[in-house]
């Protein structure tokens, strides 16, 4: 009995030693398959630090572009709001130019020729094939049709050239 329990017990350890060194296999290559996807996920990693420092820099020169766009766009509306502001003292000036030549023109005008001369007729458009006669006006008469058209285009919110 001795001899068979003896056996036993080296068979015993003998089976579980066999069982060990399996187990022992599967882990190296579990281990084998781990450090290479730790070189591919530090290979990954380092990838992506690359990219972030990439993007962090893009976001700096946009920021700085974005400031840059900022300032010529303030700059620009300063310069639109002053030009409009400009052309506005323009427009009401030439308002007051065209007042004051209507006012000149009726005052150039004989009394009695204004008074009895009945406003001129609306133009038409002559037919394409008549050819184009210029009005014999008296330059006086033709400042005063002038500015009285310009300021009829002027009051009507029309351009006036």
């Amino acid at each position: 009995m001795n001899h068979s329990l003896g056996l036993m017990i080296e068979s015993l350890v003998a089976v579980l030693l066999l069982v060990t060194i399996g187990y022992c296999m599967l882990l190296n290559s579990r281990l084998k398959r781990l450090r290479a996807d730790e070189h591919s996920l530090k290979a990954v990693i380092a990838e992506l630090v690359t990219a972030t420092e990439i993007a962090e820099r893009a976001i700096g020169g946009l920021k700085h572009a974005v400031r840059d766009v900022n300032e010529n766009l303030g700059n620009q509306l300063t310069s639109a709001t002053q030009m409009s502001e400009y052309l506005k003292r323009q427009l009401s000036e030439c308002d007051h130019v065209v007042r004051r030549l209507s006012k000149i023109a009726i005052a150039a005008r004989p009394q009695g020729a204004a008074a009895a001369e009945p406003e001129p007729p609306a133009r038409v458009a002559p037919p394409a094939s008549a050819p184009l006669e210029a009005p014999r006006l008296s330059s006086a008469k033709a400042v005063a049709a002038a500015a009285q058209a310009f300021s009829e285009r002027r009051r009507t919110g029309g351009l006036a050239a």
